[in-house]
């Protein structure tokens, strides 16, 4: 597992028993994001997906931690034999992660939570799931809420349990039509997506084929 030292801003790769705690983010991808093609040179830093970076890192700093996981430049996907491993092993580094940071880039303020393009995004799914705690941020990285206090809300968004929110091992008591609809209407970039953002939440873990489309769950569950 390849993590980001927040201290030195650097990756550095670790192991089984030898990995150590980190946090993990949350978000949706947008523009100039900083791959893993881009870290290892000191540019990254002027592009635009630096800046929830530099916070998620600068935040998780303060807490007295050292590593923090982000999919956009933690995964080589030029390597589909790392990017097959990644995707059947996300839903595992999510759920043991310390602590998750969910950034609502296009949330101004908390009152409208509700309407973030986060709660449409396939791959979100399994992160609010999975991670024991999540904490949420607006577009300036000010505090929503905890997973825990928002539960309610997150619920009557997601129409995911309160039990599976605060317990992801309860989601195997839901029927595999409940944790569909879970997914529906969610958007993904290409077609295959559909199953990969599921594998965790279905405890499957299967190879990769990579083909590109773009359309919401609910039109691909009928196929």
């Amino acid at each position: 597992m390849r993590l980001l030292n927040v201290h030195k801003m650097e990756l550095e790769e670790y192991f089984g028993s030898q990995i150590p705690q980190y946090a993990i983010l949350s978000h949706c991808w947008g523009a100039e994001e900083v791959t893993f093609q881009h870290i290892n040179h000191s540019e990254w830093r002027t592009m635009r997906g630096a800046t929830k970076i530099k916070h998620a890192s600068s935040y998780y700093k303060e807490q007295g931690l050292r590593y923090i996981w982000i999919d956009t430049c933690c995964i080589d996907k030029s390597s589909s034999a790392e990017l097959s491993e990644a995707i059947n092993s996300m839903y595992g580094w999510y759920e043991s992660s310390k602590v998750c940071y969910a950034y609502f880039e296009d949330v101004e303020i908390a009152l409208t939570i509700r309407g973030s393009r986060w709660f449409d995004r396939g791959w979100t799914l399994q992160e609010l799931i999975a991670p024991k705690k999540v904490y949420f941020f607006d577009s300036q990285w000010r505090s929503l809420g905890s997973k825990k206090d928002l539960s309610p809300l997150l619920s009557s968004i997601t129409t995911i349990p309160e039990d599976v929110l605060a317990k992801s091992r309860k989601r195997r008591d839901c029927s595999v039509a409940r944790k569909m609809t879970w997914a529906a209407n969610r958007q993904i970039t290409r077609i295959e997506d559909v199953a990969y953002s599921l594998l965790g939440i279905f405890d499957v873990n299967m190879p990769l084929l990579m083909a590109k489309a773009e359309k919401p769950l609910s039109g691909c569950r009928r196929r």
